[in-house]
């Protein structure tokens, strides 16, 4: 299958995500901050909206549902479990369903830890996962809502896809991400090489994402927590991987 997945950035530093399937005309948006620049995108492109997908029901990722779908028709999608939080669902979800859209069969990943409700979407023909604020590059989404318990079992389970796997998620955060990795693995090559990769994107004004999982498993310390020199650093060298990461996020939330 030959889609094309475009970035759109929103708001301060939110991302949407359109993938377009010529061959079935299917046209999908996942989380919308803003309708217009999305409108502007799909109007330059000639593209007919069919579909909405949702992550989680903050604003920053839903603001934008209700003037979209005005605009172009398009059917929204959710979790079932928080449809009473989110814009009107034509369809509703939940982890380990699967659906189609034309072409594409997604499959619904259970991924709360930011929020409860929290899923992603995985497109096994893309090779694309979009994270919406679970896995972000070199980093996680805060735990606003579920445990630190429930974030490492959405983190292990994400990281359980082909390492090809492309991650699309909502936000442009790998510059501040990837100083804080640097505090956690410091001798790690490859995350240094990488972080001075994103430093010149970024003040070059590029984007980071989307980003290769398997480059996410080398180098985002909270895929890395059985790693021996992120628990020497963090003194932790016989705690469990859900202890090493709790203790991860918590330095995270006071960097």
């Amino acid at each position: 299958m030959a889609a094309e997945i475009i970035r759109i950035p929103c708001l301060q530093d939110n991302y949407a995500w359109v993938l377009h399937d010529a061959e079935s005309r299917i046209t999908l948006c996942v989380d919308v901050p803003d309708a217009d620049p999305v409108l502007a995108a799909l109007t330059s492109r000639g593209w007919l909206l069919t579909d909405i997908l949702l992550t989680h029901h903050h604003d920053d990722h839903i603001q934008g549902v209700e003037a979209l779908k005005a605009a172009t028709g398009a059917k929204v999608t959710g979790a079932a479990a928080d449809a009473h939080r989110l814009p009107a669902l034509d369809r509703s979800v939940q982890p380990g369903d699967s659906f189609t859209l034309g072409a594409l069969s997604i499959e619904v990943l259970d991924a709360p830890g930011h929020t409860l409700g929290h899923i992603a979407y995985y497109i096994p023909a893309a090779k694309a996962a979009f994270t919406g604020d679970s896995l972000m590059a070199f980093g996680c989404g805060r735990l606003f809502e579920g445990t630190a318990a429930q974030m490492w079992q959405t983190l292990s389970r994400l990281k359980a896809l082909p390492g090809e796997t492309l991650i699309y998620s909502g936000h442009e955060y790998s510059l501040s991400n990837a100083r804080f990795a640097l505090t956690i693995e410091p001798s790690n090559p490859t995350l240094a090489a990488r972080a001075r990769e994103i430093e010149a994107a970024r003040a070059a004004g590029e984007p980071t994402l989307p980003v290769l999982l398997s480059t996410e498993c080398s180098t985002n310390p909270f895929l890395r927590v059985s790693e021996p020199a992120i628990r020497a650093t963090l003194g932790l060298p016989s705690a469990s991987d859900a202890e090493v990461f709790a203790e991860i996020r918590a330095r995270k939330d006071r960097f």
